[in-house]
């Protein structure tokens, strides 16, 4: 038996039952499942909500009118100690779409009639039986872009229903081998090490600094807004090249948890990075205003290096920090100022 076997059981049967409640059934799956006084992180306009009640009402419940009848369609599913602290703590983590036919509005957004995809992933921590926390973050202006309604300029990469692994055996159910959870960790903190000295004065070219922990083929599945990018060389051109022309006085504030296993890992932070925008990204006029970015990232290794990368960024938190309210002005809203 897995050593999270107990873990993961819980979420999968968490999973289906949420997956198969009504509307107005969410809030009893919920109260199964989750702690009462849950701690959900997510994304704009939801942010942060402390009770699972609330959690049904603010964003289940109204999700799961929009998008009927839901699906979930997962990419990712694995667990691991919390390497943040010190290994007390399990996590599951999984990665995928909820589909379904977007038939009436949310968030302003308008339906269509047809099939749209959210994009989303999820950490959620085990405790005693019950998910204590979530961090759950979504695609929002992706699936904008599915009804029509592009909140961005043109991307730099391209926008795609981004798919899974292309080794499909992320979805790890079972038992996998603890040696290679250890590998993918390892590649992922020396990738971290890496970058953090990014803005030190390293002189090098960034294609060079990247092919110590990416493979040549890796492949980046940015956001909408930003777009999927294939190999070491688009990457650089098409975003890690211009993200760091655009941003000053970042700071690393740290990851709340990060696990592994088998060839996949992934991290969350609330927020990862805080820095100052002076121009250019995602088209955008530089404000030199300080924001955070809220970020998850999973990984696929192959061999010693990362060679896959999943990234869910909360761009409508970041640009209402920077005075640009991307669903209120869709509703003629001004921004009343930072959340």
């Amino acid at each position: 038996m897995s050593e999270f076997q107990v873990e993961k059981d819980l979420v999968r049967s968490f999973y289906t039952a949420l997956d198969k409640a009504p509307a107005d059934g969410v809030a009893q799956v919920l109260a199964q499942y989750c702690a009462p006084d849950l701690r959900w992180f997510g994304f704009h306009p939801f942010n942060d909500i402390s009770s699972a009640q609330a959690l049904a009402d603010q964003f289940w419940s109204p999700l799961k009118t929009a998008l009927r009848p839901m699906q979930r369609r997962l990419d990712l599913f694995m667990a691991g100690h919390n390497q943040m602290d010190g290994s007390q703590s399990v996590w599951v983590a999984s990665m995928g779409h909820l589909m379904g036919l977007f038939d009436a509005p949310w968030l302003g957004i308008r339906p269509t009639g047809k099939i749209a995809m959210l994009r989303y992933a999820a950490f959620h921590q085990v405790e005693d039986g019950k998910i204590t926390e979530t961090a759950m973050y979504f695609d929002i202006p992706h699936l904008m872009m599915q009804a029509g309604q592009d909140p961005f300029p043109p991307q730099t990469g391209a926008h795609l229903v981004q798919p899974g692994p292309m080794t499909h055996d992320g979805v790890m159910f079972n038992a996998t081998d603890p040696a290679e959870g250890i590998k993918t960790l390892e590649a992922i903190n020396t990738m971290i090490r890496d970058i953090s000295v990014w803005s030190g004065g390293r002189t090098e070219a960034l294609v060079d600094e990247l092919r110590r922990t990416w493979n040549d083929d890796m492949i980046w599945w940015g956001p909408a807004g930003i777009g999927a990018t294939y190999t070491i060389e688009r990457y650089a051109e098409q975003h890690s090249g211009p993200f760091r022309k655009a941003f000053g006085n970042r700071q690393f504030n740290g990851h709340v948890c990060r696990i592994a296993e088998g060839s996949f890992g992934g991290f969350f932070g609330r927020p990862n990075l805080t820095l100052d925008h002076l121009g250019g990204f995602m088209g955008m006029p530089g404000t030199g205003q300080s924001a955070d970015m809220r970020v998850i990232d999973m990984y696929r290794r192959d061999g010693d290096k990362l060679t896959e990368n999943w990234i869910f960024i909360d761009l409508l938190h970041f640009w209402y920090q920077q005075g640009l309210d991307v669903l209120g002005r869709m509703a003629g809203i001004e921004p009343a100022g930072k959340s």
